[in-house]
C-alpha cells in the first residue's frame, strides 16, 4: 500500500511539472526574443501569444498547453493495474484532482518564476483525458461564441459555464467508460468548480466586456495576415518582429 501512495504522489508531482511547462514563454523567447508576459495582456496564454506574436506562435502554444493537461490526467490510468486501488471510481477522482494540479502548474509554473497563464487550454486537455465527448462539446461552444462575437474571454466563460450543463446531461457515460454503473457526483461538482473558477479568473475581462473595452480577436484576420505574409503579399513585418 505504501508503494501505491508513493506512485500516486509521484503522478501528482509529474502532473504539476507537466502543467508548469511554460510553452508561451519558451516559444516567445526562443523564436521571437519576446517575453509575452511583458506585452499585451501580460498573460502567458494562447490568446496573448496570438495578439503579440501571431498564429504561427499561438498554434503550437495551444497544442502544447492542451497536451500537457491531457497527459497529466491520462497517466493516472496506469493505476488501474494497481490491485490496491479499490475501484475505477478512485481513478476518476484522482484524475479530477490531477486537473487542479496541472492547472495549478500552468498558473504558477516552477519553470517560469511562477508567472503563467489562466489555464483554459490546459483545462480543456485535462478534461479530455477524463471525458473527451464533453470536452469537445465545450470546445465547440467556445468556437461558436468566438466566431460570432470575437471575444476569447466571453467564449471561455460561456464554454466553462456550459461544462456543468453537459456533465449533468451526460455524466453517467463518464462512469460507464470505467466499467461502473452510477453517476459521477464528484465530476459534477468538479464541473461547477471549473465554471466558477473560469469566471473568477476572467473577472477583469468581465468588467471590460461590460464597459465595452474588451479587445476582440478576429481569428480569420490573423490567419489571412499569416497567409499574406507567407505569399509575400503583405508589406508589414512578420508576426512578432514589430513587437520586440
Amino acid at each position: 500500500m505504501i508503494i501505491t501512495y508513493y506512485c500516486i504522489v509521484t503522478l501528482f508531482v509529474i502532473a504539476y511539472l507537466l502543467g508548469s511547462i511554460p510553452s508561451a514563454v519558451w516559444i516567445g523567447k526562443r523564436y521571437y526574443g519576446v517575453d509575452v508576459r511583458e506585452h499585451g495582456s501580460r498573460n502567458a496564454g494562447t490568446t496573448n501569444v496570438l495578439r503579440v506574436l501571431g498564429t504561427r506562435a499561438a498554434i503550437p502554444v495551444f497544442v502544447i498547453d492542451f497536451l500537457k493537461g491531457f497527459v497529466a490526467v491520462s497517466i493516472f490510468s496506469l493505476l488501474k493495474y494497481d490491485v490496491n486501488i479499490p475501484s475505477g471510481a478512485w481513478i476518476v477522482n484522482l484524475k479530477i484532482l490531477a486537473v487542479f494540479v496541472a492547472v495549478l502548474g500552468h498558473i504558477f509554473p516552477v519553470f517560469a518564476n511562477f508567472r503563467g497563464g489562466k489555464g483554459v487550454a490546459t483545462v480543456l486537455g485535462a478534461v479530455t483525458g477524463i471525458q473527451p465527448n464533453i470536452a469537445m462539446l465545450c470546445f465547440a461552444v467556445w468556437c461558436v461564441v468566438l466566431l460570432l462575437w470575437h471575444y476569447v474571454s466571453l467564449a471561455s466563460i460561456v464554454a466553462g459555464c456550459s461544462f456543468p450543463i453537459f456533465v449533468s446531461i451526460f455524466s453517467s457515460s463518464i462512469y460507464l467508460r470505467h466499467g461502473l454503473h452510477h453517476t459521477s457526483i464528484s465530476f459534477l461538482v468538479f464541473s461547477f468548480v471549473v465554471a466558477l473558477a473560469l469566471v473568477w479568473t476572467h473577472r477583469k475581462n468581465v468588467g471590460r466586456l461590460l464597459d465595452g473595452t474588451e479587445p476582440k480577436v478576429d481569428v480569420w484576420q490573423y490567419f489571412s495576415k499569416e497567409i499574406a505574409e507567407r505569399l509575400g503579399l503583405s508589406d508589414e513585418p512578420q508576426s512578432g518582429e514589430n513587437k520586440q
